[in-house]
Parts: structure tokens; sequence; C-alpha cells
């Protein structure tokens, strides 16, 4: 019976299972790139002396792809915030792969245009945006608004100071615009405040009001 490439990167690839937030990190060197599934998230992050979070990974994201182009420095890393699975694939693999799978290739290529279409209109909204408003809708991406699917009603809990890096202000101003929003119901505390964070759609109206 032919093998699907998933089967076939199955034989190739170890597939490690990291538990919770703990140290496990997992870095995009100059040999690899990692895939991650299942239901985690992660945050990358420059290594230079500022750290800065870029992102939040969700199901089915990678990172270290800069390997592929012979990116000689690993210029970030990724830090597991929640139970998650992570797939580690050699850059050689990932390359035949891509010349051999033309399916794959295609999904690879739309992955990364989706991605740098991102990254442009992260860089619109740090130019011109608010801090509120940006952090509106860092809470509104996390939640999958906008996105394919349903929505997530909770997000896994986010310390300021993350979200605080992702929107470029301070972890003053986040902690203000949080208690902001939870007082006009845009945002919950799932759990109390060591739980989740519920989105409402609501938050909707601080990104689209001038």
């Amino acid at each position: 019976m032919p093998q699907s490439t998933h089967d076939r990167a199955a034989e190739l690839h170890n597939l490690a299972p990291h538990a919770h937030a703990a140290a496990a990190t997992a870095h995009g060197m100059g040999d690899h790139l990692t895939a991650h599934e299942l239901s985690k998230e992660a945050h990358e992050h420059s290594t230079n002396a500022h750290k800065l979070t870029i992102g939040i990974l969700s199901d089915g994201s990678l990172f270290g792809e800069g390997s592929l182009a012979g990116q000689p420095l690993r210029m970030g890393s990724a830090t597991a915030i929640t139970d998650c699975a992570v797939l580690r694939i050699e850059k050689k693999a990932m390359v035949d792969a891509l010349h051999r799978e033309h399916t794959l290739s295609d999904l690879f290529v739309a992955y990364l245009l989706t991605r740098n279409i991102r990254y442009e209109e992260d860089l619109v909204d740090q130019l011109f945006n608010s801090s509120e408003k940006r952090l509106a809708r860092v809470l509104l991406m996390l939640a999958h608004f906008g996105k394919e699917g349903i929505p997530e009603s909770v997000i896994p809990k986010l310390s300021q100071e993350t979200l605080a890096e992702m929107v470029g202000t301070t972890r003053s101003r986040v902690s203000f615009f949080m208690n902001r929003f939870r007082k006009l119901g845009f945002i919950d505390y799932a759990g109390g405040p060591e739980g989740g964070l519920q989105v409402h759609s609501s938050l909707l109206n601080v990104v689209l009001h001038d």
C-alpha cells in the first residue's frame, strides 16, 4: 500500500512530547526545523540582548525553517508554554521531501507566504496603531478570530510581560488595558486570575474604533 507523506515522515523523524511550560525548548539550528503539532502554543523570540516575543505558534506551525535557506546562525528560539508535541525534521529530509512531494511543497510555500503577510500586518500595526489596539489585536489573534474554524473561547494564560513584548509596550500599560477590557466585558479570566483568558468578539470594537 502506498505510504502517505505523513507516514514517511513518521518513519524518518522522532515525535518528542514536551510537558507543560517546563524548560523544554526546541531551537532552529543550522541543520533542522521543527513543526508544532497538537494543542500547544509557543513563543518565538530573538536571541540578542533584548528579548522580543514575535509570535505565538499554534497547531501545525513551523520554526527554524531559516536553516533551509542556509541561515548560519539561530536567530530565535521557541519555548513551550502549554502541553505540546514537537516533530524535529532534519534539513536534508525536509529538502528531499519538498522536492519529491509537490503537495507538501505547495503547502509549505503557502504557509510561508501567509506568515510573511502576518509579519507585514504586524509592522503596520506597530507603526500606526496605539498600544491599546495592538493589545486587542494580539488577544483576538490568540483566540483565532478571523481565521477558519470556530474561535477558541479560552486561550492559555500568558504573562503580562509576554504580552508586553508582543505588543511593544510596558507591562504597566498592558495591565492597565487588560483591566479596562475586563471592566468593559471584552475579556474574562476563566477559572479566576490563574486560569485561561476568555476573549469575547466584542473586543473587535477596540480594533475597529477610530
